[in-house]
């Protein structure tokens, strides 16, 4: 096959099956091999340190590996030039040996990015995917046609190379609104990016760095479960820390599994796990044009085909990617631009599921809120303000409300409180980054929810005040 990069030399790649070894020729002499030099590369964590994933209660067993965990995956990232020099890498790529059963969730926003548009498409037209490629410096939202043909020329150089379909190829990209990808710097490194490509836990921590922007911290996380019979494993990175609002957030995420599930299946289970995670997180009340979760499945761990969503098999895995969703959700929550604390809001007493998440995310949204607890006040008026306008009636008679475990309003009465032991205990954790728990009780019903966001800081105006400059 040829390949031609814009104004530069044909070049002929053939690669050489299970092995990160490509054979190239120029002007069909000299041929030469390549081999993986991901030794050769910075080490990820040498850029930002990886964040610590706090994964929802229950045991689960945590492993090293995030999206390369799972059987079939391999990730690799790099610098290739489209952030300015001397930056931290910026092109990513997760691949399956497989074909992958594929589900994705995507932005609200009615300018969306030319890669969500994309791979809207593209999932339309196959349930099943081979490769994610994720560029960082430019979001190619808000460019018209150009841009849009910006992403098909990408998607259809990765599968050239990668000898699939261009349907098989999916897009993500993060940075700048209104400013197009830098393509020829994108497409000349390809094939070094396709050449670092690793199934080890080195190979998935770069690609998790190379997605990030302004966050300070990188996010990925695998674990590993018994699921239809076999050990199952499910693993993600993400990256996010502004723009940060349900349906969805300025979010990037790739999630993998072996589990073996059809396509129905599986995109419902991504749904309701997204509806339980990164539509749950907010930072700024901003949605970004670009936010986007695909989610892969090789079906390569052994276990039997998981067929309809209400087994027992399906109700574990869903468990998983849930688990697997929400720590990477809170992650993102955590490093929210000038924040120095997560904000957990837990509403119980709700008719419903949804009517719960619906209360906990006004609460975690409200700047009131969020502006209180940086300057550690614990005003639990506003608390009680934001669940009030959320939307979902409820008796204000039944109202309670705590801040960790110091109680500050029981059956819709205010209960004299330690004022001081309370501002100290949201001082702790901004001090230490720490996680503000905040207790709701709207009722007596089943529903329950929860949303997580962060402080509001100075910092955090800021660093988007200068965003471009």
């Amino acid at each position: 096959m040829v390949f031609t990069i814009p104004h530069y030399t044909p070049i002929k790649f053939t690669p050489f099956k299970h092995s990160n070894v490509f054979e190239m020729s120029i002007n069909n002499s000299n041929c030469l091999r390549i081999v993986a030099a991901s030794s050769a590369t910075k080490e990820a964590g040498s850029y930002i340190p990886a964040a610590p994933i706090l994964l929802p209660e229950g045991e689960w067993k945590q492993i090293p590996g995030g999206v390369t965990a799972a059987q079939g995956f391999k990730a690799a990232g790099m610098y290739g030039g489209l952030r300015a020099a001397g930056e931290k890498p910026d092109l990513a790529l997760v691949t399956c040996e497989v074909d992958a059963i594929c589900a994705g969730a995507f932005t609200t926003n009615v300018v969306a990015a030319a890669p969500v548009l994309y791979c809207k498409r593209a999932l339309d037209s196959s349930a099943t995917a081979r490769a994610v490629l994720i560029n960082a410096g430019q979001a190619n939202a808000a460019t018209g046609d150009e841009g849009y043909q910006d992403v098909l020329d990408c998607s259809n150089a990765l599968a050239q190379l990668l000898q699939l379909k261009p349907e098989e190829v999916l897009i993500e990209s993060t940075g700048v609104i209104g400013q197009r990808i830098k393509k020829v710097a994108l497409l000349t490194s390809l094939p070094k990016l396709i050449n670092l490509l690793s199934s080890t836990t080195e190979g998935a921590d770069s690609a998790a760095v190379a997605i990030t922007t302004t966050d300070l911290v990188s996010k990925s996380v695998a674990i590993e479960s018994e699921v239809g019979g076999a050990r199952v494993r499910i693993g993600g990175m993400a990256k996010g820390s502004g723009m940060i609002h349900p349906n969805m957030a300025t979010m990037l995420g790739v999630v993998t599994t072996d589990a073996l599930v059809t396509s129905d299946v599986w995109r419902k289970m991504v749904r309701v796990a997204v509806s339980r995670s990164f539509n749950q997180i907010t930072v700024d009340g901003d949605t970004s044009t670009n936010d986007a979760v695909i989610a892969l499945a090789s079906g390569l761990s052994g276990s039997n085909k998981i067929s309809t969503i209400d087994s027992s098999e399906a109700k574990h895995l869903q468990e998983c990617l849930d688990a697997v969703m929400q720590g990477l959700a809170k992650s993102i929550a955590s490093d929210g631009e000038g924040a120095t604390c997560l904000i957990e809001v837990r509403v119980s007493g709700a008719s419903g599921e949804t009517e719960a998440a619906k209360v906990a995310r006004s609460v975690a949204s409200s700047s009131l809120v969020k502006a209180a607890i940086y300057g550690r006040d614990p005003n639990w008026g506003r608390i009680a303000c934001a669940a009030g306008y959320a939307g979902i009636p409820f008796n204000p008679d039944m109202l309670q409300i705590s801040l960790g475990n110091i109680l500050l309003m029981d059956k819709g009465q205010p209960l004299k409180f330690d004022r001081i032991m309370a501002s100290n205990y949201l001082r702790k954790a901004g001090e230490t980054h720490g996680t503000v728990e905040i207790f709701i009780s709207i009722g007596d019903g089943p529903g329950s929810g929860l949303a997580w966001g962060c402080d509001l800081s100075y910092d955090y105006v800021k660093i988007n005040a200068e965003y471009t400059t």
